[in-house]
């Protein structure tokens, strides 16, 4: 099972494209919605017991977690805390207070980045030092990469927030999604097998949502 977090202050409708693609390949994959964080906290730790007590509520064997910007670090948080995990991957991750790189120095599974130019909307790419700590880690620089272009689709506030005045002739945004779902079928072993359509008959992208304290309604893609 694949679950995918979505940055700070968005929601799983901006991971549907990624979420699409995955399924396409025959991957149960999971949108959510963190309905804990809020402006004046990201509240990041409970995010990531959140993906896993999604993880939980799903039944789930195995897991790889993927996560844009904040929720990378939500992703790693939830790595790190689950024994079922066998890799995270993240996408412009972004660290605070030291938290993601704490927890990948006792990070055991695989951890992948792909990792945009530095930017305010990346913290200058401050994710850098968690994959430094982490014992196996692997960082793929999109060159040209904008921190938007790590969420699919992204909206206007994300290009108004984080957009830089300079264009790219190629949007990487395609290029970005091909590399995650290549390093998620490379973790759970996928990349050179035909998947076994009665393992997920429907091929669908699925959600949830983790309402703990609040009400979260989830939207339905794929």
């Amino acid at each position: 099972m694949v679950l995918l977090a979505h940055g700070f202050l968005r929601n799983q409708a901006r991971m549907a494209d990624l979420a699409t693609a995955l399924a396409a390949e025959g991957m149960t994959t999971v949108t959510l919605d963190f309905c804990n964080t809020r402006l004046w906290d990201g509240r990041h730790l409970r995010n990531g017991l959140d993906l896993i007590r999604v993880a939980d509520a799903l039944n789930a064997e195995r897991v790889v977690y993927v996560g844009f910007s904040a929720g990378g670090l939500a992703a790693v948080i939830a790595g790190r805390n689950d024994q079922r995990t066998l890799g995270v991957v993240t996408l412009d991750l972004v660290d605070t207070q030291q938290i993601g790189e704490s927890a990948a120095a006792a990070f055991a599974p695989p951890l992948i980045g792909l990792v945009g130019d530095p930017s305010p909307c990346n913290a200058q790419n401050n994710g850098l030092a968690v994959f430094a700590a982490a014992p196996d880690a692997t960082v793929t620089w999109v060159d040209g990469a904008e921190h938007c272009d790590f969420e699919s689709p992204t909206d206007w506030l994300c290009r108004l927030l984080c957009q830089r005045n300079d264009s790219i002739e190629h949007a990487p945004r395609p290029d970005i999604i091909a590399a995650a779902v290549h390093s998620v079928m490379g973790l759970v072993g996928l990349e050179s097998e035909i998947i076994d359509a009665a393992a997920n008959p429907s091929g669908r992208a699925q959600d949830a949502c983790p309402a703990i304290d609040d009400q979260c309604l989830p939207n339905h893609a794929g």
